[in-house]
């Protein structure tokens, strides 16, 4: 498998459209597409190091709680159970980014650090976004003050067993990292 070059097929702020020409394993050319945030396809520049977004896994000290959102998401027409999330800006860190977003959706503060995850992909199939999953601590009071106009996001609190509750429902939709990490999976089944 080889990767040759890429065309773009739009030209949009967030994301665009790449055709990927590679050659498969058996000598063929083929073409994929693939959805990317960045100038051209990573698979082209093999620029996989700084993750395109961040999403943290809060932990609320005071409240010994984790932070979940319900965040509109247009693609679903409905609202989606997730973590807070956002786009890593240019000349930021993951942990500048951290400390942003969280503020920015839900109005509460970073306190600690605890884990950050190198980039990893969640459909490679289609896309080459990278997250870095950012586990920490904060505090604070709620606060959709640093809410965009396209934004409407409530932070909620959970416990580990309301939480679970959560993820058990059919009728709610979930990211699926933060489906992944708030699931309480019984020991039994592993």
């Amino acid at each position: 498998m080889k990767i040759i070059d890429s065309k773009k097929l739009t030209n949009l702020k967030w994301l665009n459209m790449f055709n990927v020409s590679y050659v498969d394993k058996n000598g063929d050319s083929k073409i994929w597409q693939v959805a990317s945030r960045v100038k051209q396809p990573k698979c082209v520049t093999d620029d996989f190091a700084k993750p395109d977004a961040v999403v943290m896994v809060p932990f609320h000290k005071s409240k010994e709680k984790m932070v979940i959102t319900k965040e509109y998401r247009v693609p679903l027409a409905d609202y989606e159970y997730g973590f807070p999330a956002g786009l890593i800006d240019e000349e930021e860190t993951v942990q500048e980014a951290a400390c942003r977003e969280l503020r920015e959706e839900t109005g509460l503060e970073l306190t600690r650090f605890i884990k950050i995850s190198p980039s990893i992909y969640s459909s490679a199939g289609m896309t080459d976004e990278s997250v870095s999953m950012v586990y920490i601590e904060c505090d604070g009071e709620p606060s959709n003050d640093g809410n965009e106009g396209s934004e409407n996001i409530e932070v909620i609190f959970v416990s580990r067993e309301e939480a679970s509750r959560l993820c058990k429902d059919p009728s709610l939709k979930f990211d699926a990292k933060a489906w992944i990490v708030l699931i309480k999976v019984p020991s039994t089944a592993l």
